[in-house]
């Protein structure tokens, strides 16, 4: 690898590490990176998520005051996530890799729009005393695991769809939102990247630089993101999911 190949794809892995503690889709980012310098786009995918994972632990050590009262819900959200990152991950290595591809910016435009009503919706709810967190309720937890499948197949924006339906399911702030969103996101990673250690051809130079440049970013994303307004983060989230949409759609 060459010096300039090492800064790119490692200043690469800073900005997915901060984009995805705040937000999401840091992926659109690194996979890009390693396709331009000839990576197979199943190695590429494969070598980006192992990459990732450190990131995403770096990113939930980050917001760990946020998670403070949310160890349950944690525990139940988190399984159906592991359960879902197991089954995309499995299907990364059956099916074409294109297989997603048409319907993610679907996905990611109606993300963005739960996002946008998020405070509407939750009124509503309210108002109508429905609480989707209650023990027994199985549509967040369905939700959470289909978001896990697509996490573990391809993952781009997927923390941004946790987000909608997190946003959706929780009465609660959407700083703490987001660090349960980290720790869901880390699970799919995490169990995602273990299955292709042993089951994939991991390129584990620029995996390693991912991951070292994800890690900073993750603890600046954590550093400067809780500081922002509920509104203002709120917007950025639609500004990097409409970003994603049209890199999605370009390539």
């Amino acid at each position: 690898m060459s010096v300039g190949e090492i800064i790119c794809i490692a200043l690469a892995g800073l900005a997915a590490g901060t984009i995805n503690t705040v937000v999401g889709s840091g992926t659109l980012i690194t996979f890009p990176v390693l396709l331009a310098f000839g990576y197979a786009p199943v190695t590429a995918n494969v070598s980006n998520t192992v990459g990732l994972v450190p990131g995403s632990v770096s990113g939930v050590f980050g917001y760990r005051r946020e998670l403070a009262g949310q160890r349950e819900r944690a525990v139940r959200l988190g399984t159906m996530s592991l359960l879902g990152g197991v089954t995309g991950a499995v299907l990364l290595l059956v099916l074409p890799a294109s297989a997603f591809k048409d319907i993610v910016p679907v996905f990611i435009a109606l993300a963005l729009v739960l996002t946008v009503l998020q405070p509407r919706l939750n009124r509503w709810l309210s108002a109508r005393e429905i609480d989707l967190d209650r023990r027994g309720a199985i549509l967040t937890p369905i939700a959470v695991y289909a978001t896990g499948v697509y996490g573990g197949y391809f993952g781009a924006a997927q923390g941004i769809l946790l987000l909608a339906i997190l946003g959706m399911a929780l009465p609660q702030d959407l700083h703490r939102t987001n660090a349960l969103k980290n720790v869901l996101a880390g699970l799919v990673n995490g169990v995602a990247g273990v299955y292709f250690i042993f089951a994939a051809h991991v390129a584990w130079a620029p995996a390693a630089i991912i991951a070292g440049g994800a890690i900073l970013g993750a603890q600046l994303g954590a550093r400067y993101g809780r500081r922002l307004d509920p509104a203002a983060l709120r917007a950025i989230i639609v500004l990097v999911g409409i970003a994603a949409i049209v890199r999605l759609l370009t390539t």
